[in-house]
């Protein structure tokens, strides 16, 4: 038996690469801090029909299960943190106001997601609960692109979409889930004819606005004229395209973000209640991160109010991530000397790496780089370069 391999796409992550993501995660939830954010940190088991109520139902062929020894019940392995912060918030803090809570947890998968090459994932996040408001939903875009810029990744490519738009075009259509998610996949893949067959059943001016969505993606200032023209008048598709143009308005003014709008891109559309954004940076296929409004992800907990933000991995991130997070030191003989002792521990107080090593023998690491060493000079030690 090889005792060092490990089960498929679940990986070791080793030096250096170890230390870029965790200095990435303490860098970026400093930067949520600064915003008011809250940090949870929800277990990684709980009880299945915890996890899989609600919006957490489709992870269901996602999540690893296993039996709990203590009450004989069955425990599920998480596989997205998001609903666990939604309990947190409905059913632990039960605060009234605006409540804004960050996450960064591992995560694994049953089975490897779509685009990913990894089964195990660490997951951050940032939740706004409390808030209908537009601004809170450019916040989360604000604080995800603070987040990719803190990485060091400085074009983002950011495309939009709206749930509302499909509740509006369906409002008053009874269609059960199946057909909702046949429907959806049509239009993820912008298959106009088999669309325009499938949507025969329905009245002529839903199906022409379905077919019409397949169209209305590209810049931003032409999908939107464009929707206004074609699609039906109704509230919940007029609030939405007024949402989209306010958030396009104000993410305006970021540099090195390129904006662009597919009304056709539903992903999650029953779990998404509103505005819906996936960024997309170079050298990767599938979206960085994830995000939109979700309304109704704490009412099987029991309390349901408005809720918006995003997540992404952090492995992923901090693969993609061009800074360097090697760090340079300092070589120290290991020696019993006081005066030695004294003067590598005010070193490292004053935030320098000190490696010691027996006479003789080298440092081979990943992470630093031992670009000076401490020599004795008479009675003292001083730092030379090497």
């Amino acid at each position: 038996m090889n005792r060092w391999l490990l089960p498929e796409d679940i990986a070791d992550v080793l030096p250096a690469q170890a230390r870029k993501v965790e200095t990435l995660r303490r860098a970026i939830l400093d930067l949520y801090q600064s915003y008011g954010y809250e940090l949870v940190s929800p277990p990684i088991l709980e009880f299945l029909d915890s996890l899989l109520t609600g919006t957490g139902s489709d992870l269901n062929l996602e999540t690893f299960k296993l039996v709990d020894q203590l009450s004989g019940r069955t425990l599920g392995l998480c596989a997205d943190i998001t609903p666990q912060v939604a309990r947190i918030d409905a059913h632990l803090l039960n605060r009234a106001g605006v409540t804004r809570l960050c996450y960064a947890g591992s995560v694994a998968h049953a089975r490897t997601p779509v685009g990913s090459s990894s089964r195990e994932q660490l997951q951050l996040g940032a939740e706004i609960y409390g808030s209908a408001n537009w601004e809170a939903d450019f916040e989360a875009i604000t604080l995800l692109l603070k987040t990719l810029e803190l990485a060091g990744l400085k074009k983002v490519y950011l495309d939009l979409s709206h749930a509302g738009i499909l509740t509006g075009i369906l409002a008053n259509q009874s269609l059960d889930k199946e057909t909702i998610e046949s429907l959806y996949g049509l239009l993820q893949s912008k298959d106009r004819p088999r669309l325009k067959q499938w949507s025969t059943c329905l009245p002529a001016p839903v199906a022409q606005a379905l077919l019409a969505l397949t169209e209305l993606n590209g810049p931003c200032s032409e999908a939107l004229a464009q929707a206004n023209k074609v699609l039906p008048k109704h509230a919940a598709i007029d609030q939405a395209l007024a949402d989209l143009e306010r958030i396009v308005s104000a993410a305006n003014s970021n540099a090195g973000l390129e904006l662009s709008i597919d009304l056709a891109d539903l992903r999650g559309y029953q779990y998404h209640s509103g505005l819906v954004f996936a960024a997309y940076v170079d050298g990767l296929p599938q979206p960085i991160a994830r995000g939109g409004r979700y309304d109704q992800v704490g009412q099987a907990f029991g309390r349901s109010r408005p809720a918006t933000g995003f997540s992404l991995d952090l492995l992923t991130l901090a693969g993609l991530s061009s800074l360097n997070m090697r760090k340079f030191a300092i070589l120290a003989p290991w020696l019993q000397d006081a005066t030695l002792e004294k003067v590598i521990a005010d070193l490292r107080s004053r935030g320098e790496v000190v490696i010691q090593v027996p006479a003789g023998e080298f440092v081979e690491a990943a992470e630093y780089e031992c670009d000076r060493e401490l020599v004795k000079q008479g009675n003292s030690w001083e730092v030379k370069k090497k």
